[in-house]
Order: structure tokens, then sequence, then C-alpha cells
């Protein structure tokens, strides 16, 4: 069983910043992908940024490329978002996954359904 500990989110003001923290059990001895979705009231879960454990192509939605990163500390386990110059839009419940393969390198795209393990979610509010 693939445990998360999900932490960082809260309010800020439109242009500010907010790192999130998402501790991984251990629970495999290979590299595997891990990555941050988000999901807004009424929308569809949305790959925000992606990674492989090992190295390799990372992935940034287009809507936060440039604003957002992503890093993974392979010594505590922790999968970490830093978010830049907030908008309103970036508002949702983020919530961090894990599965072994990393699809978004084939397909270009960073879907929910391609994640097997997945977090609780974290809030981020964005206010104008």
């Amino acid at each position: 069983q693939v445990q998360f500990v999900e932490s960082g989110g809260g309010s800020v003001q439109a242009g500010g910043s907010l790192k999130l923290s998402c501790i991984v059990s251990k629970w495999t001895d290979s590299g595997f992908c891990m990555g941050w979705f988000r999901q807004a009231p009424g929308k569809e879960r949305e790959g925000v940024a992606g990674l492989y454990t090992r190295g390799g192509q990372r992935y940034y939605a287009d809507s936060v490329k440039d604003r957002f990163t992503i890093s993974y500390d392979d010594v505590t386990n922790t999968l970490y978002l830093e978010m830049n110059n907030l908008k309103p839009e970036d508002s949702g419940v983020y919530i961090c996954a894990a599965d072994p393969a990393a699809w978004y390198t084939v397909k270009g795209v960073m879907a929910a359904s391609d994640f097997k393990y997945w977090g609780q979610g974290t809030q981020v509010t964005v206010s104008s």
C-alpha cells in the first residue's frame, strides 16, 4: 500500500507563491513516476506537473510552464511543487500521485488514468 502525506496548501493573493510537499512511503526499489494533479469544482482532474524519480523528461501543463517547478528528494522520498506568480485559475485541490511508469513521456500529456496510487490532496486558493 502506497501512502502519501501532502502539505503546503493555503490561501494567497494573485502573484503570490506556495510550495507543496508530498511525502511518499517507500514502495519500490525501482524508479517510478510522480505527478501533481489539480481539481477545481465542476472540472476534470488536470495533470499539472510530473517527473520520473530516476531523471529524464519532466512534464508541465502549458498553463503552468515557467511558473511551477516540480522536484523530488530521494533521500526523504518527498515530491515538491514550487508555484510562483499564482493566478486565480490555479485554485483547486492539488493531489499527488504515483505510478511505476511515466506514460507522459510517450503520450505527451499526463492523464489521471495513467496513475495507480493517489494522495488525499491539499487545497490551494488564489484570490484576485
